[in-house]
Parts: structure tokens; sequence; C-alpha cells
């Protein structure tokens, strides 16, 4: 089994520094993609022939699990490299989560000047010192130099006046009753000074192209004098909500229901990087959906629902009306089987999410995910398995997605883990894969992080 993170042949490789700077460099003309980058190995073209009757044989020609998202990646690189997106400049305040687009170059030395690691007192020379009346402050002009036997009360980060030789911590020295000031313990010369450039000169690359814009890299860039980043565009992603049954507050009645996919996909969609520019609900009409569809300006549209061909399940005829390319039809997971990948332009492409709220989730990770981390030029997260506390029931045929939590060095399966069921998946850290026939207790299991448990830049949803 492919590991969630990893890819076949030559996509087998994270995204280089070359490859992020190609998916966002502006292009000079029109190229037309290549077989590969088109997706003719992986799809099928959607004819505009009148609606076929339903389908028998779907789960015969449902993509493996691994393979779907291999080809998930794939139709992002190919759109990104349709699009050619310019970078943009991020304020430091909009830019988490964003992958560099450009070196992140010092603009200043780090620190910029001498400065005091501890409060205490700047001393120059041997013991006993005199101490000055006025002390130093962080963020003051720099103090008068000081001379041998001279020493003045500074605080941390404040600037070391000139000749001083070291730093006296505050608990550290002690002062007689003339006022002089004594060290109670060996005074090294440039003790708690952080000399200028310490950390970096101006013009030192901090981070490459391709880091992911995580808070500490923030930090690292502001400390450098950036007020913007150079980064990746995020892909703008449009929800659109299907179903007549859908209620958006109160309490179910009346054969009608909540919809909790409106409310579950766009902060996660944010957490995958993207950008959510609509969350638009269709009533069950073919004509209304094709009118969506066609009226999106976003680059990856995602559709709840209506992906089999039962009596409002307008999504297939809706492509197949478009002219769209069918990468993936039916993937061979539980729950979640039904979900579909389509490009509709090069640039443009739609994910067909289940209706039922954890077949949807499995859709996520299955077929968005992938697509929108490589238009978000994102590392793959690495790969990793641990045992199973408990046995788990696996399908005969189709991969199956169980929410666990993580307890020491094992994964607990949890209950409730229905297609329609979001209880264990709401209290789990993560998303076995569990292979065809299942997996016995203590198996080595691999495991998908969820966005808030992973520890990483996902945990963070605006």
């Amino acid at each position: 089994m492919t590991p969630h993170g990893a890819r076949a042949g030559e996509d087998a490789e994270d995204l280089d520094v070359e490859e992020v700077l190609a998916l966002v460099r502006n292009s000079n003309g029109d190229h037309p993609p290549d077989p590969a980058e088109r997706g003719e190995t992986d799809s099928a073209r959607v004819s505009h022939q009148p609606d076929p009757p339903a389908r028998t044989d779907t789960h015969h020609r449902a993509t493996p699990w691994p393979e779907a998202r291999a080809v998930a990646e794939r139709a992002g690189r190919a759109a990104a490299r349709a699009a050619r997106r310019a970078p943009v400049s991020a304020p430091l305040d909009t830019a988490l989560g964003l992958t560099l687009a450009a070196p992140l170059d010092a603009l200043t030395d780090l620190p910029s000047f001498d400065t005091s690691a501890m409060d205490g007192w700047a001393v120059c020379g041997p013991s006993p010192w005199h101490v000055r009346d006025e002390g130093v402050l962080a963020g003051q002009a720099a103090p008068g130099s000081l001379t041998d036997g001279e020493a003045v009360r500074i605080a941390t980060g404040a600037r070391i006046p000139p000749d001083a030789t070291a730093v006296l911590r505050s608990e550290h020295g002690r002062t007689d009753d003339k006022g002089r000031l004594y060290a109670t313990r060996d005074v090294v010369h440039g003790q708690d000074i952080r000399p200028r450039g310490q950390e970096c000169r101006t013009g030192d690359q901090l981070l490459a192209v391709g880091t992911l814009v995580t808070p500490a890299v923030l930090g690292l860039a502001a400390a450098a004098g950036y007020d913007a980043v150079t980064a990746v565009p995020r892909a703008r992603a449009e929800v659109l909500v299907l179903g007549d049954e859908l209620l958006t507050q109160g309490l179910p009645h009346d054969g009608l229901i909540r919809d909790a996919l409106g409310p579950m996909l766009p902060p996660w969609l944010r957490a995958l990087g993207a950008e959510v520019i609509a969350v638009r609900r269709i009533r069950d009409d073919a004509d209304a959906l094709h009118e969506a569809v066609t009226a999106s300006g976003a680059d990856v549209i995602l559709t709840t629902g209506g992906t089999a061909a039962g009596p409002v399940d307008h999504v297939h005829p809706t492509l197949r009306r478009l002219g769209a390319e069918l990468l993936v039809d039916g993937v061979k997971v539980r729950p979640g089987h039904p979900m579909l990948l389509a490009r509709i332009t090069p640039a443009q492409h739609l994910v067909g999410l289940p209706g039922n709220p954890l077949a949807a989730v499995s859709g996520l990770l299955t077929l968005a995910e992938p697509l929108l981390r490589i238009l978000a030029a994102r590392p793959a997260p690495e790969s990793y398995t641990m045992p199973l506390r408990d046995a788990v029931h696996g399908h005969p045929h189709d991969t199956r997605l169980v929410p666990v939590v993580l307890r020491g060095d094992e994964a607990v399966p949890l209950h409730y883990n229905g297609p329609a069921m979001l209880r264990g998946v709401a209290a789990a850290d993560a998303l076995a894969v569990v292979p065809p026939g299942g997996a016995r207790p203590g198996q080595e299991t691999e495991l998908l992080d969820l966005p808030w448990a992973s520890g990483g830049i996902g945990v963070c949803f605006t």
C-alpha cells in the first residue's frame, strides 16, 4: 500500500525549488500541456451524449485508494502549470500557511547591535566596579562608553555600551557599603553578550524557496526586517452544498436534516491551504447545478452529494454537459466510494464529495488534500504507522479509513465510524488506513493526521 505522503514513479519526490518557482512563474505564451499533464492516462473524457442508464459496474471501474491520491497530485501539478499564477506579496498577518516563492534573505544583521542576554550590569575590566547612576534599557539609543572599573545597570535586549567586556548577571553580583560592585563568580570576557550578527549577517539566506510559513517563520521574517513575504498564492475553492433536504438551523424535522458539511468544509479547506471564496447551497436541480459550476471562478469546486446515479444525483450529468474529464470516478475506499475528481478546464477541477459526512471527510483526504497541497506547493506530509490496539474489520476489496485516537504508542480505533457519522472523527487524532481484509491487533497501520491534531500548520483555520 502506498503511504499517504508517497507518489509513484517520477512523482515520488517532493516539490523542489525549481518546481515551486515553475508553479507560480508567469507564462509568456500558451503552451499546450502534454498528454500526461492533461491526465489522459488517468481520465475518461465525458461525452455530450445523453445520460446513460444507471451504472451497474461502478465498483469495478473504481480507482484503488493509493492510485486515486496519486491521480489527484498529478492533476494539481498540471493545473498549477496551466494557471501559471504569479507569486503574491503577503503581509505577515495573512501569510500563515503559505509557501515561500522567494528565499527569505536577512535584511539586517541579527542581532543588529551587541545586546545584553541577561538583566544585570555591563562591566568593563576586572572587579570591583563603580556603578554609574544611570541604567541602560532596551530600545534606548547607544549608551556612553565605559572605562576600566566602571559598570552600568542593563536590561535584557539593551545595547551594550562601547568598551564593555562582559555582562554580569544580577544574581552573580553584590555591592558593598560604598556602592562598589563585586562578582560572586568568575567573569569571562564576552559573557552574556549577544554579539552583532551572531544569528545571521545581512544577505544570509535564512529560509529557502518552498518553505512552509509557520508561526516561527513569521517571527523570523519580522526579526529579519520583513513586513511581507513572497509566496505561492492560495488556491481558490468554492463549496456547493447540494440537497433540498438540508436545514441550516434548528432541529431536524419532517424528513429534513441539518447540513453538517456547510459548517465543516470551509475551515477544513482553509487548513489545507485554500482560500474559500464562497459556500453556496444549491437545490436538487440539474440546471441550477450547471449554472453554479459554470459561473464559478474557483480553482477547485467541491460539491456535496449527488455523485451516485439516483434521480436527483446531477453531478455526473452536469460534467457530461460541460464536456469535463473524469480523472477519478469512484474510489475503492470505505466510506466514500462514490467520490470523483473531474477536470473542467486545464486550470479548474471539481471534487465530488459524497453527501454522508464521514464519507465526505474521506473524499477530502483522498482527492481534495493532494490536489490542494500541490496547488499550494506544500511539502507532502511524512507518512508514518502505528500499531492498532484493537482489530478492525475490513472491506473484502476496498481500503477503509477509520477514526482513531493516539494513546502512547498505539492507535485506538473509535466507534461511530459509519458513513453518516461524525461522532468518531470529531474525537479523533487521525484516520487509520485499513487495508482490504482488515487489520489485527498490534498490526502496524498507516495513519492520516487530521489538521487540528497534526501539530503542523493545519492547526490554523483562518
